[in-house]
């Protein structure tokens, strides 16, 4: 269903948006200062609880240089049409 399928995206943004720090070695703080928010609203992004607005969806694949689909788990390619 439709629910489950938002829900799964969720899930595989969460969970590359936390990897893709990780690998980077990049504080929390950086990123939720780069899009303007709280630290603790920057890790419900990580668990799944919230998701970015387009544009925050736009830096975040911006600054690790990946797709946006990559971000929702749409493929497992992360490169960019550019």
């Amino acid at each position: 269903s439709r629910v489950k399928g938002v829900i799964a995206l969720m899930n595989h943004f969460g969970s590359r948006l936390r990897a893709l720090r990780l690998k980077k070695q990049t504080p929390q703080k950086t990123l939720a200062d780069l899009l303007g928010i709280t630290v603790r609203q920057y890790q419900r992004y990580e668990s799944g609880e919230q998701e970015p607005h387009i544009n925050g969806l736009v830096a975040i694949a911006d600054y690790f240089g990946v797709s946006i689909d990559y971000l929702a788990g749409r493929t497992d390619k992360p490169e960019t049409n550019r």
